[in-house]
């Protein structure tokens, strides 16, 4: 296999209305591939399929730029974590489907990936988003909290495989907010945290050949990055206290996925400016181990035209 003559470059963003239906979010995902022409697809579920499929409900806002509204929480108290379980396969199903879908219209040259959130973000969606409340009583109540955690994480590695059947490169696995030292110190993450990480992904099949972790949020724990077995590792360059892409991958020891403002550049900036920005990722790191992309999901706002200028920027 050669080398590719430009960093791979692919983006995404939720779209509210479509994600509710496999099919409209299915075809929206592969116009929008071919529109931009994005070397890889990033697939972007809805973000509630997780907390849905054990026992949150959520309800379309009925507007392209605002997501899903919260009706009723899974853990509305400590014992609560006792029952929790997969109510909902339809929820996850949804996603099997319609990634099968896009890897099968978009063809092997353009690998998709599943986005996977982790047990513990899933556990903080099924309080209602309270990153805070769900740390505090795994921390004080572990005896209560992981074996929750457990079955979350036996129905993620189910739902990941199944994606991969279904037609999936691998999985794109979302940290959101607790690989953070604003959560929790690294020692803490790394005992509590890390092993449910790591047996998710250690129970990908062989066929999953492209498989990220993103770490969201600012102030990482990045040195986490080193013990989980993915292929490369995203991150938001622009959040405070976070590596830049060389420092990245120096620590991570392995490809990185970044360098675009999804809150900065690609949704105030010119076409111009995201250009200068896609260029600057480039050199910095001589385009080896660099998969051009937003840091993290690009607000619905963004125009098309900023989109379009991160191939434009790289295939000069």
């Amino acid at each position: 296999m050669g080398v590719a003559d430009r960093p791979p470059v692919g983006a995404w963003g939720h779209t509210y209305r479509e994600e509710w239906s496999p099919d409209d979010l299915a075809s929206l995902t592969i116009e929008r591939a071919r529109q931009f022409d994005w070397d890889f697809v990033k697939f972007q579920p809805r973000a509630t399929c997780f907390a849905e499929t054990f026992g949150s409900v959520y309800k379309p806002a009925g507007h392209r730029l605002k997501g899903p509204v919260l009706i009723s929480t899974a853990v509305s108290d400590l014992e609560s974590w006792n029952t929790v379980s997969a109510v909902n396969a339809k929820a996850l199903q949804d996603q099997v489907e319609s990634i099968g879908m896009v890897a099968r219209e978009l063809g092997r040259h353009v690998p998709v990936i599943q986005t996977v959130f982790s047990p513990l973000t899933v556990a903080g969606y099924l309080v209602g988003k309270s990153k805070s409340r769900v740390v505090r009583e795994l921390r004080k109540h572990p005896e209560v909290v992981r074996p929750a955690l457990d079955r979350i994480a036996e129905t993620l590695a189910d739902f990941s495989r199944r994606s991969v059947k279904a037609g999936a490169a691998g999985i794109f696995y979302a940290i959101s907010g607790y690989a953070s030292k604003d959560s929790m110190p690294e020692a803490v993450y790394r005992e509590l945290v890390l092993p449910y990480d790591v047996g998710v992904l250690e129970q990908l099949p062989p066929e999953a050949w492209f498989n990220v972790v993103h770490l969201c949020g600012s102030h990482l724990n990045f040195s986490l990055a080193r013990d989980l077995p993915v292929h490369a590792v995203s991150w938001s360059i622009h959040n405070q206290g976070n590596p830049s892409l060389v420092e990245g991958r120096t620590i991570g020891g392995r490809p990185v996925m970044g360098g675009l403002g999804q809150r900065a550049s690609l949704l105030y900036g010119t076409p111009s400016e995201v250009e200068t920005e896609a260029r600057r990722a480039v050199a910095e790191t001589g385009g080896r181990g660099l998969l051009l992309a937003p840091g993290c999901s690009v607000p619905p706002r963004a125009r098309d035209i900023n989109l379009a200028a991160i191939v434009g920027a790289v295939a000069a």
